[in-house]
């Protein structure tokens, strides 16, 4: 600071404080003998507010605002909840949306780190309010160190009305103002590029005219008025002031909310409005219903701040009234809250218990209004699902195409779980105007399928036709969700991936991080390949490094979209290093709940296994067999159990002569499923498999707490004799009628009479290698074999239809990775198919030995 500003800012400080409150206030006042006129308020009035801000941001010189301070208005300028931020987090405590970090002298340094660059009005008020995504409860972070942040410092100051009931008063408003957004320009968009296709969620309002009484249609404005018809009402508040009746204020509020769109930051940091806002306070409790309900009106139009803490005031008083206000009345509140952007969960938890008092009394518009309303606040109470099936179903006939996707994205988004029956019909409904859908009701169609996993064949099928069709003009965020709907049902359709790819490289520029890596994942889930559309993967790998700082904040985004370039063998040097970092790492497991755990286990697996030449940052082998440990606590405890597991695991055991030659493990842990791992040497003889000896296994190791079965067939590789009964059980291809006569020196073997009366048919030929191969002896258990290098190693798999595309042959993204990566490890895969191995598991055991015999000497 040069010697003359720090003199004249000095003088300020002693010979001007004694005049602020006058300036400050916009009231007559006198300065020493000085009378000031209502120019030299305002000249003075900014001169002072600049001189305050110049002093903001000198951090050593602060101590001579220490005067200042008790008498200018506080000033808080905060970086606006970006609209990523508003995406992510929408539904949590406005308290968590800002963090702060206290500094020396009072002061306080105000952070929230914005990646995304877009107003907070735009996400709460316009058309284009972009969807939620539930699938993933998104944390907030702290800023990372090497992030640019803006120091912004608040001035507190006291200010005092002539009316004696200001305790609450200060305590609001001393807390926050209207944050100042300074003007970003984002990085990533250099050059300029078409705007995004912007959707209006509201649409549906349009469908009755009902809909006026309970919601606010947001493009149709109030009819404007000029400033200079806004002048008088701000001189006519300072005039009035604590006489105001509550018909005055709330009717100069309503005025005030006609200005101009571009004058409305003019009116909130206008001082007179704040003191109306004040004096709105004071009479809350005076207002009538209608009054406080245009009063909430208003503040939509006028912008007002969603983390204002005036609202919080409101929300408590409308709370109050909800028992005593109409269904009309608590839904167009709602509404209201809904457009100013804050989430009120107190006012919503008292609407929602008061509607088992109007069940009666909703009709279609209603019912409607109230799904959105629940989607919009994330949260269903579980005793309003039951009336709320029975409404849906009883005025399902009644409702248009656009309504049948309000309640699709109201259920969707409030996670609100009905029967299945009911889905479908919800469904049925939609697939009979489909041509009428709006592009973004067909997509919210999709996303309650997504949410309940529900697989509707006709909408699907439509889906075929109308994605194609409707692709050119649809934004990044609905052909996201298209992706996602098809990825979740495991539904596969070239037409409908090949339009959504071709369209999404030339909306990169519009890509949030979440839209890019769950594109990623949705199609290479479903094998789509690079070859099908060369710029989809290249273009969307670009964007992952344009949003390289955004995964600091949201790193489970970042795994989701290298997991996905993973499946289809496409690895980003650059992306993974960061992604594997110790830094990232440790930021990636704060997440607790988010169980990003073994999203880097697999990821770091993918790297070792097809990345031989990697260099770069791997997980320590400790977080590996940790978490290879949960993995396969988490196997044992579930799909080790499934019958058709147990049961081709104790078939192998007889098969192959004991438990010491089938190891059921996770063969590759970062594939995250087991396998039934065997051991064959050069002539086709089992090996013992030693759980501990490869070294791609990390931790887990076979459990030995079977008990031993009936060997069976499985004896004959120890030895067994071959007597006439099982030469003819081999050998047999006529109808046997009676039951064969069994040696007294041999246990028989389980036998069933099939369906056309014959008993088991193999259908081999006995000849003298199979002879010598049942006859011979294996190797002794815990003997090594006498060539190692010749050993087989088959990774047996029971395959379930979640492996596989919907009605296909076509094995899923993570599926296809594993088997890809078992052959690196110098694994054969044999597949007991589910087509296959299924139906056997009601056949007799003798007919399962002979299909894994045949499936695992086939595959050699």
């Amino acid at each position: 600071m040069v010697e003359g500003e720090e003199k004249g800012l000095c003088w300020l400080n002693s010979r001007q404080v004694e005049g602020s409150m006058c300036c400050y206030y916009g009231l007559p006042g006198v300065w020493g003998n000085r009378k000031w006129t209502d120019p030299c308020i305002e000249r003075y009035k900014c001169c002072i507010l600049m001189a305050a801000c110049v002093l903001c941001q000198r951090g050593p010189r602060l101590r001579c605002l220490r005067g200042l301070r008790k008498n200018l208005t506080q000033a808080q300028p905060l970086y606006g909840k970006t609209e990523e931020e508003a995406d992510e987090q929408e539904g949590k405590k406005g308290a968590s949306q800002h963090q702060e970090a206290s500094l020396h002298g009072g002061y306080r340094l105000f952070y929230n780190p914005s990646s995304y660059h877009r107003s907070e009005r735009n996400a709460a008020t316009s058309g284009s309010h972009t969807d939620n995504d539930e699938d993933e409860r998104c944390l907030s972070f702290l800023a990372p160190s090497f992030w640019q942040q803006g120091n912004r410092y608040s001035v507190s100051s006291s200010r005092h009305l002539s009316s004696a009931k200001n305790t609450l008063l200060d305590l609001a408003f001393n807390k926050s103002s209207e944050p100042e957004r300074p003007p970003t320009v984002s990085p990533y968009h250099r050059q300029p590029v078409p705007p995004d296709v912007k959707v209006d969620p509201r649409v549906f309002n349009k469908c009755r005219p009902e809909y006026a009484s309970m919601t606010l249609d947001l493009t149709q404005r109030p009819p404007p008025v000029e400033w200079e018809d806004v002048s008088p009402l701000l001189q006519k508040v300072a005039v009035l002031k604590g006489s105001m009746k509550p018909s005055d204020v709330s009717q100069f509020l309503v005025e005030l909310s006609r200005v101009d769109p571009d004058k409305t930051s003019l009116i909130r940091n206008n001082q007179r409005f704040v003191m109306l806002l004040r004096y709105s306070v004071e009479n809350l409790r005076l207002f009538t219903d209608l009054q406080l309900l245009e009063v909430l009106q208003s503040f939509v139009w006028l912008e007002m701040p969603s983390d204002h803490t005036v609202l919080g005031l409101y929300e408590t008083e409308l709370s109050h009234r909800a028992s005593q206000m109409t269904l009309h009345q608590l839904l167009l509140a709602a509404d209201l809250w809904r457009c100013i952007g804050r989430q009120v969960p107190q006012f919503l938890q008292h609407l929602y218990d008061s509607i088992h008092l109007y069940v009666g009394q909703m009709g279609a518009p209603e019912l409607v209004q109230l799904l959105y309303i629940m989607g919009e606040g994330r949260k269903c109470p579980r005793g309003l699902i039951h009336p709320v099936q029975q409404l849906l179903l009883h005025h399902l006939q009644q409702l248009y195409p656009e309504e049948v996707g309000v309640v699709c994205l109201g259920l969707f988004k409030s996670q609100t779980s009905i029967s299945q029956s009911a889905v479908a019909s919800i469904v049925d409904k939609a697939v009979s105007s489909v041509r009428e859908m709006s592009d973004f009701a067909m997509v919210n169609v999709l996303k309650l399928l997504r949410f309940s996993y529900l697989y509707h064949r006709a909408w699907m099928e439509a889906m075929t036709q109308e994605v194609p069709r409707r692709a050119p003009r649809m934004g990044v965020q609905g052909l996201m969700h298209v992706a996602l709907a098809c990825s979740a049902l495991h539904y596969r359709n070239d037409d409908i991936l090949v339009a959504v790819a071709d369209r999404v490289p030339s909306l990169v520029p519009h890509c949030r991080s979440k839209d890019s890596c769950k594109l990623l994942w949705a199609l290479s889930s479903l094998r789509f390949l690079p070859a099908q559309s060369p710029s989809f993967y290249p273009s969307l790998t670009e964007a992952l490094r344009q949003r390289k700082a955004e995964f600091q904040r949201y790193p489970e985004h970042l795994l989701t979209g290298l997991l996905g370039l993973a499946f289809v063998s496409h690895f980003p040097e650059d992306m993974i290093a960061l992604a594997l970092s110790p830094d990232f790492v440790k930021q990636a497991l704060k997440a607790t709940q988010l169980e990003l755990k073994k999203d880097l286990l697999t990821l770091d697996g993918a790297v070792a296994l097809e990345l031989p030449q990697w260099t770069g940052p791997r997980l320590s082998r400790e977080l590996r067999e940790e978490i290879a440990e949960l993995l396969w606590t988490f196997a044992q405890s579930d799909v080790c159990h499934k019958p058709e597991v147990q049961e081709a695991e104790s078939s192998l055991q007889d098969l192959l002569g004991g438990e010491e030659f089938v190891c059921k493990r996770m063969i590759l842990p970062h594939t995250r499923s087991i396998d039934l791992e065997v051991h064959l040497d050069s002539t086709g003889n089992p090996i013992p498999v030693n759980p501990t000896s490869h070294s791609t296994t990390l931790y887990p190791e076979k459990d030995s707490s079977k008990v031993t079965l009936n060997q069976g067939w499985g004896k004959m590789n120890l030895g067994a004799t071959i007597t006439d009964e099982l030469l003819t059980q081999l050998m047999n291809t006529k109808t046997t009628t009676e039951p064969l006569t069994p040696s007294p020196k041999t246990t028989p073997l389980p036998r069933e009479r099939l369906d056309d009366g014959r008993l088991f048919v193999t259908g081999l030929d006995l000849t003298s290698d199979l002879i010598e191969t049942l006859t011979k002896h294996s190797t002794p258990a815990g003997s090594e074999p006498q060539d190692a290098k010749a050993t087989v190693k088959l990774a047996i798999q029971v395959s379930s239809r979640n492996h596989y595309c919907c009605h296909s042959q076509q094995l899923l993204g993570l599926h296809a990775m594993k088997r890809r990566h078992l052959k690196l490890a110098g694994y054969k895969v044999v597949e007991l198919s589910r087509h296959e191995w299924f139906p056997l598991l009601r056949k007799s055991r003798a007919e399962k030995l002979a299909y894994l015999h045949c499936k695992i000497y086939d595959s050699l």
